[in-house]
């Protein structure tokens, strides 16, 4: 069983920067795809970012190209979602998942963290 716990979410201002870390314990793959979402209020969660966790390949929503990074670190089981030039439609409740290769579904959630920009 895989556990996942988002830190680091916060108020900041439009055009600030914030990094969010979700920390990976249990039994995890090395085929895992870790991945990072986000629910706005009033809307249906999303997408944002993904990374393999053996390859590192990467992948972004459009909305965040150029401004968001996911990294992972294999020695400490982490894995961080660097967001710069935040605007305030990134306001959401920002969640870690899991995914046991890319043809599976995400079956491991974190709890969340609440992301505000203010305009």
């Amino acid at each position: 069983q895989v556990q996942l716990a988002e830190s680091g979410g916060g108020l900041v201002q439009a055009g600030g920067s914030l990094r969010l870390s979700c920390a990976v314990s249990g039994r995890t793959f090395s085929s895992y795809v870790m991945g990072w979402f986000r629910q706005a209020p009033g809307k249906e969660r999303e997408f944002v970012a993904a990374i393999n966790w053996s390859s590192g390949s990467t992948d972004y929503a459009d909305s965040v190209k150029g401004r968001f990074t996911i990294s992972r670190d294999n020695a400490k089981n982490t894995v961080t979602l660097r967001m710069n030039s935040l605007k305030p439609e990134d306001t959401a409740v920002y969640y870690c998942a899991a995914r046991h290769d890319i043809l599976s579904g995400y079956h491991c959630w974190g709890q969340g963290t609440q992301v505000t920009v203010s305009s």
